[in-house]
């Protein structure tokens, strides 16, 4: 009997302090994902959490000398062979932290083509939510990631609240990015209805069809 390859799921957290709040969202992220999984396949799944606090100087180093540590090369490995990747940067001046950028210089800017990813963020305000759209979905797009439709971002408020009736709490957006990130690892479509490609067998419907469909009776 051959042993089943576990489902690799790696959270990089760009959180300076200890505890931090970036940690504590990259966790419930994987463990929402890892949740997901369990229940949809039946592989073992194994998470790993990246603290780039811990590899800070090492990442100075590197980018230095052209050289990692043991410890950096390790992450950077994880990184690259994943099956789903979740990354969470607290916002500093209204983008991704230094420390979050000068990690992914350091990543082959071929490694994370195809990958799944979840995008996620933590900041003071939630007028800074955006730093995901601006700042972080261009920069994996430039690395071929496939980023997942639904990105989450945390502010001080933001934990705790079970939304309103605009907008969904953190724990349901939380749930919703880790089904997303699981239906992609498994091959299956998103949650939220992320568009697929078409196959040879599938029906296109004509644009006036669809007009059609939508008028009221």
């Amino acid at each position: 009997m051959f042993a089943t390859e576990p489902v690799r799921v790696v959270a990089v957290s760009a959180g300076l302090s200890s505890p931090s709040s970036t940690r504590l969202l990259a966790e419930r992220l994987a463990g929402a994902a890892r949740e997901r999984l369990l229940a949809e396949q039946d592989r073992p799944v194994e998470v790993r959490v990246i603290e780039l606090r811990d590899l800070a100087v090492d990442i100075a180093n590197h980018l230095v000398t052209g050289f990692p540590s043991a410890a950096l090369d390790t992450a950077i490995k994880e990184v690259a062979e994943a099956d789903g990747l979740i990354v969470v940067s607290p916002v500093f001046t209204a983008s991704y932290s230094g420390l979050f950028k000068s990690f992914f210089d350091l990543v082959d800017n071929t490694a994370l083509t195809g990958k799944p990813v979840v995008i996620a963020a933590t900041g003071g305000t939630a007028r800074h939510s955006l730093v995901l759209e601006h700042a972080m979905r261009p920069l994996f797009a430039y690395l071929r990631a496939t980023v997942v439709p639904t990105s989450v971002y945390a502010a001080s408020e933001d934990w705790g609240s079970s939304g309103d009736e605009y907008t969904d709490g953190l724990p349901s957006r939380i749930r919703r990015a880790g089904g997303e990130l699981a239906a992609m690892i498994t091959g299956g479509r998103a949650a939220s209805g992320a568009p697929r490609t078409l196959g040879l067998d599938d029906e296109v419907v004509p644009f006036e069809q669809q007009l059609a469909d939508l008028r009221l009776d």
